[in-house]
């Protein structure tokens, strides 16, 4: 019976370190904050669906 266990993961294709990694703050990857578009996108949708919403609800009612 094979219990043993691959303790290093590696991305597909990328060969695995041959040392144990030690240091976590070495591996920790920066990982960016909110750019200007993200903000201008969601700003975006917010106002579409900010605007519609009496829209739909005057449609309800109407139809409803």
């Amino acid at each position: 019976m094979n219990n043993h266990i691959e303790a290093v993961i590696a991305p597909q294709g990328y060969a695995a370190p041959d040392f144990p990694v030690r240091d976590v703050e070495a591996v920790r990857v920066e990982t960016p904050g909110f750019t200007t578009e993200d903000i201008l996108w969601s700003l975006g949708i917010w106002t579409v669906i900010l605007t519609l919403s009496p829209v739909i609800v005057f449609y309800m009612l109407m139809v409803a």
